[in-house]
């Protein structure tokens, strides 16, 4: 590159999934090896670069905000736009703008440091290709992820399942996995870089390995990145037929594979998930739910569940609030039903108006938080493992971090422990976690 080139300054602003995070995160490493001036998305830069997201109408419409703002702040800057909403709709994106933008779908994120930084027009086709021919991962390092305690381990990407509301299959292709080795190669750069602990994702990660050949799964990778590189792993989103007994024993027997599990249930009743075109009903759900108790008796469960899905009437939400009412999960990511153009549910008859979707949303977030408080008061007492990852208190020498099964907790302690495992005690509750005491610095 030219020297003026190594003077460019350049932003970058992510939305959405853990995946784009990592890939945004291997985009600013690509950058920083070419000299470049990475800048907050809020100044003004020569290169803007949004990664989009459409997982819902808000995530599209925050990433058309996003695509404006950069042009508000500097018209005459090249822009960059990738990521989920790029691909489903960049016809959208060209009529938003006045100026030439370049678009770069998912397919070919490999090449995006290299489109920003390029003096030439955008190939809008070369760069877009059919992201369900793709067949293999897209190629991308990363170096840091910045002053995070902990990184994100992408190992796959796409999803072959077509639930009725979700346009990801469309936006990201098929599944796609990472190779074995590529996975234990990223891991080992993170551990070089100080990392701790790596959270082991990808857009439908249960699936992983299967598209490989030789074919490969979840479990043997797991046990392949604690032999090899040992640091503390959580498991990204897995969906319910994807939580075997052999990966609930191998959390049990491995300290550094973290009792933490998050689990999509959608919607507790049967019907509705017949509709969503999820495969396991509702007592598949809590049979599962019994079995993790069961092996792990102390872990984290998350769960995900929608408000409001087309045909959601009083009987099936009362179905799925009282499945979870029964059921001893740690906490709820709760969404109202977001119609997304593209989506066979988006077509569906029996739409739920926003005020029944906003009193059933907010009925659902009111029994997580007492699912959330139960469950931290249950641990009161306790010593357990703690990642340092800064200042939480707001009194002087105050430390935050999680606990291995996810509890956040605020202790005092000195600067030096950040990036450190402690044990803490346990002791009290507070608004947003526990309050505790260091007892040992372990390692």
């Amino acid at each position: 590159m030219s020297d003026s080139s190594t003077k460019k300054r350049v932003a970058l602003a992510t939305l959405g999934c853990k995946v784009n995070q990592f890939e945004s995160a291997a985009f600013l490493s690509s950058l920083a090896e070419r000299g470049v001036e990475v800048v907050p998305f809020s100044q003004e830069a020569d290169v803007y670069i949004v990664n989009t997201c459409a997982v819902t109408a808000k995530a599209g419409a925050q990433s058309r905000q996003m695509i404006r703002r950069a042009l508000r702040k500097n018209p005459a800057a090249r822009l960059v736009v990738t990521g989920c909403y790029a691909q489903v709709a960049s016809q959208d994106i060209l009529e938003i703008v006045e100026q030439p933008l370049c678009v770069v779908g998912n397919g070919f994120k490999q090449k995006l440091v290299e489109v920003a930084l390029s003096d030439g027009h955008c190939d809008l086709e070369m760069q877009m290709g059919d992201i369900s021919r793709s067949r293999e991962i897209s190629p991308l390092t990363v170096k840091s992820f910045g002053e995070r305690t902990r990184a994100y381990l992408r190992i796959q990407d796409g999803c072959n399942s077509f639930c009725t509301y979700c346009i990801v299959p469309f936006s990201r292709g098929r599944s796609r996995s990472q190779l074995p080795d590529r996975a234990v190669e990223q891991a080992r750069i993170f551990a070089d870089g100080g990392y701790r602990e790596l959270v082991v994702t990808g857009i439908h990660t249960g699936t992983y390995g299967h598209d490989l050949d030789p074919a490969t799964d979840l479990v043997s990778l797991l046990r392949r990145l604690l032999e090899e590189c040992p640091l503390r792993y959580r498991i990204s989103s897995l969906d319910p037929g994807e939580i075997s007994d052999e990966l609930l024993e191998l959390i049990a027997a491995e300290k550094n594979l973290l009792p933490h599990l998050h689990i999509p249930l959608q919607s507790g009743d049967d019907g509705i998930l017949t509709k969503m075109h999820r495969h396991y009903r509702g007592e598949d759900f809590a049979e599962l739910i019994g079995r993790i108790r069961k092996i792990l008796p102390a872990a984290a469960i998350g769960v995900d569940v929608m408000a409001g899905f087309p045909g959601e009437d009083e009987r099936a939400f009362q179905n799925t609030y009282d499945l979870l009412a029964r059921l001893p999960v740690t906490y709820l990511h709760v969404f109202p039903y977001s119609k997304r153009p593209g989506t066979v549910a988006a077509s569906m008859v029996g739409q739920v108006l926003k005020q029944v979707k906003d009193e059933r949303v907010a009925a659902l977030r009111e029994l997580g938080e007492r699912k959330r408080q139960e469950f931290y008061e249950a641990h009161l007492g306790e010593t357990r493992e703690v990642l340092v990852e800064g200042g939480g208190c707001r009194k002087p020498g105050g430390l935050k971090g999680f606990t291995d099964n996810y509890i956040p907790v605020s202790f005092r302690g000195a600067p030096g422990l950040i990036n450190r495992l402690v044990k803490v005690r346990l002791e009290g509750l507070e608004t947003a976690g526990v309050v505790g005491t260091m007892v040992e610095e372990e390692r």
